[in-house]
């Protein structure tokens, strides 16, 4: 009798192999389905509802950003208060007087100017407009005409490119995308999200009238929503940390959950406000 075959030695453990155990992986969905669930409603809801929203996720971004630049509690403080300046104009016109987008651009710039003269830290300061320039994107999808067709598409095209991506790099894999700043991202992955944006885009326009404008651009968009995704992987290789957060469960901080949006909302509202001036 012959002895029985040993076993094939272990897999190696990558720096995010706790993020692929099914416990983890249940977390992260249950996470992630929570997280929609509270953005649709106060989406759903506008004013101040989605404004509220925005606002408290700015300022969560901006002390994770702060963090990443490693500095003190005080001067993270300071940005935090530096852009709650500009947040406040976005408000909804019966709290505040009817906001002027350009104005609170001009705001955001203004506050991270301070920032940057206060501190004499430059990269701080260009947090102010990481933080705030999408949430003025997103208030301003959302008040215009259509704006909770234009507003979800533009949140939900970055939440499928994720599922896409996920699915496709965990089913297909394949060569690295950029294996330097996050291991586990594939060209597969980007195919996959690409494609579940462009069929959201297709879904949005023949059921809900999305404007063919903003369908055909959804592919395009769910390249740039892994390019901010990269970024913020960068970000964290230079701060040395494998989150940016450990605020939501399974998925670290607001900074990772939101990276994608982060640059897909100013283009989406850029592209929004070309077709209601040029239909």
């Amino acid at each position: 009798m012959t002895d029985p075959a040993p076993f094939p030695p272990n897999p190696p453990l990558t720096p995010d192999a706790p993020l692929r155990t099914p416990s983890n992986l249940r977390l992260r969905m249950i996470a992630s389905v929570g997280m929609i669930a509270v953005a649709s409603v106060a989406l759903w809801l506008g004013d101040i509802a989605f404004w509220l929203l925005t606002v408290v996720v700015a300022l969560f971004m901006m002390a994770e950003w702060a963090d990443l630049q490693k500095v003190p509690p005080k001067t993270k403080r300071l940005a935090q208060f530096a852009l709650s300046v500009p947040l406040a104009t976005m408000a909804p016109a019966w709290l505040v007087i009817e906001p002027h987008d350009f104005f609170t651009l001009g705001l955001i710039a203004g506050a991270a100017f301070f920032v940057v003269i206060v501190t004499r830290l430059p990269q701080l300061a260009l947090g102010v407009v990481y933080c705030g320039l999408p949430v003025l994107s997103l208030v301003f999808l959302r008040r215009h005409d259509d704006g909770l067709l234009h507003a979800f598409w533009a949140m939900a095209l970055v939440w499928a490119t994720d599922i896409g991506a996920f699915f496709a790099g965990r089913s297909i894999g394949g060569p690295k995308l950029a294996p330097r700043l996050s291991p586990n991202k594939t060209w597969a992955g980007l195919g996959g999200g690409v494609i579940a944006a462009g069929l959201l885009g297709l879904i949005l326009w023949t059921e809900a009238g999305l404007p063919a404008a903003l369908a055909l651009m959804s592919p395009f968009l769910a390249v740039l929503a892994q390019a901010g995704d990269l970024y913020e992987s960068w970000l964290k290789r230079q701060a040395g940390v494998k989150d940016s957060g450990n605020i939501l469960p399974g998925h670290g901080g607001v900074l990772d959950r939101l990276d994608g949006l982060v640059p897909v909302a100013p283009v989406a509202a850029f592209v929004v406000a070309t077709t209601l001036v040029f239909p």
